[in-house]
């Protein structure tokens, strides 16, 4: 019996730092590195997103009512009149919500064929003004260009330009047991933070290692890979703190889940108990071979 017990206390370290600790789960903890202003606030770190090549945007052109805004489209895209009288010719469709997956298939397939493409060369085609450079430049300066091209052809401050993407579409991949977690986002925001398209998710389980957050961000000159640490709240200061349209975030499983340990504490201490029952019972078979 007392040869048991010693070997019980040989595990029993083992045991206990195999363990998952509140330090390892909670979010944004304290830490001196948190950068604030004069007032006491966080500064916003919101990166500006720049067009890619093969991105996806959604053209529409409001005008009066006797304004023929059909000039710049085909039949297809022109379509009937809006609120307040006010003509709308649209380049996609509607589709997606906030935290919405793609249903396995990925993308919206409305916004997809109606859609205006980014080609290989960077640049969007529109009927009836025809190319614009948009690879590389921020919505609002696309929406400039074609607001410009389009006052040429309207009586200035009879039209308005409107183009968007399909919100933020974002991917998360995680482990067998972050499934419900796993998928294409969409959401419909002009600013989405990683906490706060995690928590539209239902948030990470134990499994998760939060201090090892890998983000491969999409710029027009290649995929951009960070690493981000969830645990600590100067994760605040960094501009991966803001999803950006086609953003992937990836879930690394923490190495304590993987070999059965750590995931609560019930099973903490099971496992070890089966190590060790297993451990003892071979080594009184090979004692008494």
């Amino acid at each position: 019996m007392m040869k048991n017990l010693k070997y019980l206390f040989l595990v029993l370290p083992f045991l206990i730092t195999s363990c998952i600790t509140t330090k390892d789960v909670r979010y944004m903890q304290p830490n001196e590195s948190l950068v604030i202003n004069e007032e006491g606030l966080v500064p916003y770190n919101i990166p500006v997103y720049r067009i890619t090549k093969n991105d996806i945007l959604n053209l529409n052109i409001v005008t009066t009512p006797k304004g023929d805004a059909a000039q710049f489209y085909s039949s297809l895209n022109a379509s009937g009149t809006g609120a307040n009288g006010a003509v709308s010719s649209s380049g996609s469709g509607s589709g997606g919500s906030v935290g919405s997956t793609g249903g396995g298939r990925g993308g919206n397939v409305n916004f997809y064929f109606n859609g205006l493409k980014v080609d290989s060369k960077g640049e969007i085609n529109i009927f009836g003004i025809g190319y614009v450079k948009a690879e590389g430049r921020t919505i609002e300066d696309i929406t400039a260009e074609i607001q410009q091209k389009v006052n040429e052809n309207f009586q200035e401050g009879k039209s308005e330009v409107r183009l968007n993407t399909d919100g933020i579409t974002y991917y998360i991949l995680g482990d067998v047991e972050t499934s419900g977690l796993t998928g294409e986002k969409v959401a419909h925001k002009n600013t989405l933070t990683i906490t706060e398209a995690l928590a539209i998710n239902g948030g990470l389980n134990r499994t998760i290692d939060r201090k090892n957050i890998v983000i491969h961000r999409k710029l027009p000159e290649g995929i951009k890979v960070a690493k981000i640490d969830l645990t600590r709240e100067d994760v605040m200061n960094s501009p991966y703190y803001y999803v950006q349209n086609g953003d992937e975030i990836l879930l690394n499983t923490r190495g304590k889940s993987l070999n059965g340990f750590g995931k609560d504490p019930i099973q903490t201490l099971t496992t070890g108990v089966s190590v060790i029952t297993t451990a003892l019972s071979i080594y009184l078979l090979l004692k008494n071979l």
